[in-house]
């Protein structure tokens, strides 16, 4: 991986992990601050909040900023919340700099994703966010594991302060390796006078509305079969309580294949991975159901859902780069917070069907159904474009005059 990703996918890598490294030491941030369990576990809630409301809010307001300079105060910001997290006397200091942290993250992962796409070549901008996503993926299967691991042997304070040390690992390796000519002017290390209001008119466009309604579904239907796999795993497929940790490491391990693979058929043509990401997500969910009661199958079962599940990620946010290219850093920061959506909504939809007295198995159904749903949609959405002519089959910055605003050209039609 070129050095400039590398340093862009750690520093999601450390935002990921700061969302979800505290959910292994609740009960000891519980004894220590003197509340309880659900309450610690709202410091998660508060800080999913502030991604979805201040991400876009911080990345409309610091449009005009030359990306490598808004990269680096964004970290600057994620490492004053954790040092102040890391020291907080008490619950209310806690929460306020989890809140103040979360500002940094919807738009460090949208200006990473859009720089990433900057940096590459025309046809292989998806691949290049891809490895940006694949922060989150390690956040998952290393950055959580490590943090709970760090807080349970040397106190929960711990945890934040393995988080702050990566993080000024990587505004070093940012720095060093991130080229400064990247700005929202036209042309490189230029600005453009676009106005907040001229920026907001990106939103108008039916093609992000549906494009984010559709990330919203999507990853909804990821959550509710993910945010049950224990339970699942345990109650379902009959594997001891040791052997979870295992599979989720599985699930892990797919997560990162699918996270390349979904990339790479963006790269061939935007729609099309959508398409495909999809119904590979809603063909693992239907196997998931099928074979969970049976051990062996329901592994492998685990490692499809997972490739599934996490190839839509990049194809998604290609999909956003693509029809929103007046304002592109924003837009990548609302789709950002509709994946966070998506996380509420499925974890409420997987909780939902189990509550209405359907068994854990039956997570598996719901989320084929939310993913039939985003899958409807985007056939419509291709089926549209292909009525009009506006598919944009590839981000490409060697035929057009249609200018991005933030400082490469790429081909544009109206969507």
């Amino acid at each position: 991986m070129p050095l400039p990703l590398l340093a862009l996918m750690l520093g999601v890598f450390c935002v990921g992990t700061a969302e979800i490294a505290i959910a292994g030491i609740l009960p000891e941030m519980s004894a220590d601050l003197g509340v309880s369990v659900p309450t610690v576990g709202l410091l998660v809630t508060g800080y999913a909040l502030g991604v979805t409301i201040g991400g876009p809010i911080i990345t409309l307001l610091t449009a005009k900023w030359s990306r490598k300079g808004l990269l680096l105060g964004l970290m600057g910001i994620f490492i004053v919340g954790n040092v102040v997290a890391a020291l907080a006397p008490n619950y209310g200091m806690l929460m306020g700099a989890r809140i103040f942290t979360s500002f940094s993250h919807g738009t460090f992962a949208a200006v990473a994703w859009h720089v990433a796409a900057l940096m590459s070549p025309p046809d292989k901008q998806a691949t290049a966010m891809a490895k940006i996503a694949l922060g989150f993926n390690f956040a998952n299967v290393l950055g959580s594991p490590i943090g709970t691991l760090i807080g349970q042997q040397f106190g929960w304070r711990s945890t934040f302060v393995f988080i702050t040390v990566f993080a000024v690992a990587c505004v070093v390796l940012i720095y060093a390796f991130v080229p400064s000519g990247l700005s929202t002017g036209g042309e490189e290390g230029a600005e453009e006078d676009v106005s907040l209001r001229d920026q907001l008119k990106v939103f108008r466009s039916g093609s992000l509305q549906l494009s984010m309604l559709i990330t919203v579904l999507a990853q909804g239907a990821v959550f509710t079969t993910s945010t049950y796999l224990a339970p699942l795993l345990r109650d379902v497929s009959h594997f001891v309580p040791a052997m979870v940790g295992v599979l989720l490491i599985v699930f892990g391990i797919g997560s990162v294949l699918g996270n390349i693979l979904g990339g790479r058929a963006a790269d061939t043509n935007v729609m099309r991975g959508v398409l495909t990401a999809q119904t590979a997500l809603l063909l693992s969910l239907v196997l998931f159901w099928a074979v969970s009661p049976y051990r062996i199958p329901a592994v492998a079962a685990l490692f499809l859902f997972g490739a599934a599940g996490f190839s839509i990620i990049p194809a998604l946010q290609a999909r956003i780069l693509s029809v929103a290219s007046a304002a592109p850093a924003l837009a990548l920061s609302a789709n950002v917070s509709a994946f966070n959506l998506g996380n509420g909504l499925g974890a409420w939809l997987g909780g939902t069907t189990i509550d209405l007295g359907f068994g854990v198995r039956d997570v598996t159904l719901t989320a084929a159904l939310a993913t039939t749903a985003a899958l409807l949609l985007s056939l419509a959405m291709w089926a549209r474009g292909r009525r009009t002519d506006t598919e944009l089959p590839a981000l490409d910055t060697s035929t057009s005059t249609a200018d991005t605003g933030v400082g490469t050209p790429v081909h544009q039609k109206t969507p």
